[in-house]
């Protein structure tokens, strides 16, 4: 029997959609330029979406800790609950939309694969056709946010196209993204992830979830993607760890507890044999 978990608060430093608003109205979707020289210095996350689309540019960009170097034509993705930070250089010229969670479920049938897939390959580069047709939705969706009286349905749909826009690119770039798309248990067990990661650790649940046996699972999983079920488990477990270590205030011991794991013995060996580090040691990185 799995023990029960002890509850803390949340303690990421979180900024939501508001705070970037001029008035801070409640705006589902806001649409910003980027010129020129910028750095967030603390890593942090947001409560909403972002996709931040570059005509040129260099720096860096750190999502989830890996740092992606910054380009020309490129399309950045920060999903809900992501660690980020980022460090633009002068010659950067760059457009985002910020789209709030609610609004930004809506969206996710539009983007058509798992929200894990796009946070495993949140930079996209582009071809300077694709980049073209995304700017111009973003642009129109600048144009409507700036009339006086706005159509919400309007931009939704605007928001739309980009979605679907996006989803071209990956079903195009990224082997993974038709796998995921073309299996439904695959994507019924990433969605599953997702949501008991902390709790469920093991196959088996996930397996009874789907009404099949651990072993076709696992075999679904090394047949489409080249990795075992439980690496998909291990490897959201780690990303939770090393945002909670990295960008929290809880301590070693309220994040085993928060993560499922009965004891810090067991929580600091999983994580060194997949990090090849003590949790302690992560967390005084800098």
């Amino acid at each position: 029997m799995r023990h029960k978990q002890a509850k803390y608060k949340d303690h990421f430093p979180v900024l939501n959609i508001q705070e970037f608003s001029k008035d801070n109205a409640d705006e589902s979707v806001l649409f910003h330029e980027l010129h020129g020289e910028r750095a967030i210095e603390e890593p942090h996350k947001h409560d909403f979406f972002i996709a931040v689309l570059f005509g040129q540019g260099s720096g860096t960009h750190t999502i989830d800790f890996v740092e992606y170097p910054i380009g020309r034509w490129q399309l950045h993705l920060v999903f809900p609950g992501q660690v980020h930070q980022w460090r633009m250089e002068k010659e950067t010229i760059a457009c985002q939309l910020m789209i709030e969670n609610r609004s930004f479920e809506a969206l996710m049938p539009d983007l058509r694969f798992p929200a894990i897939f796009y946070q495993q390959h949140p930079v996209m580069e582009l071809k300077e056709d694709m980049y073209k047709m995304i700017l111009y939705e973003f642009l129109c969706v600048q144009k409507e946010l700036k009339e006086s009286v706005i159509f919400p349905d309007l931009i939704r749909a605007r928001c739309g196209v980009c979605g679907l826009l996006i989803s071209r690119i990956a079903e195009k770039r990224f082997k993974e993204a038709v796998n995921y798309n073309t299996h439904p248990i695959l994507t019924r067990f990433v969605n599953l992830i997702d949501k008991h990661y902390k709790e469920e650790h093991a196959v088996a649940f996930y397996a009874n979830e789907i009404n099949i046996s651990p072993n076709y699972l696992n075999m679904v999983c090394q047949k489409q993607l080249n990795v075992a079920a439980s690496s998909l488990v291990q490897s959201r477990l780690v990303l939770e760890a090393k945002r909670l270590l990295k960008a929290s205030r809880m301590t070693v011991k309220e994040i085993v507890f928060d993560l499922g794991f009965y004891d810090h013995a067991s929580f600091s060996k999983f994580f060194k044999s997949h990090t090849g580090m003590t949790p302690s040691a992560f967390k005084e990185l800098k």
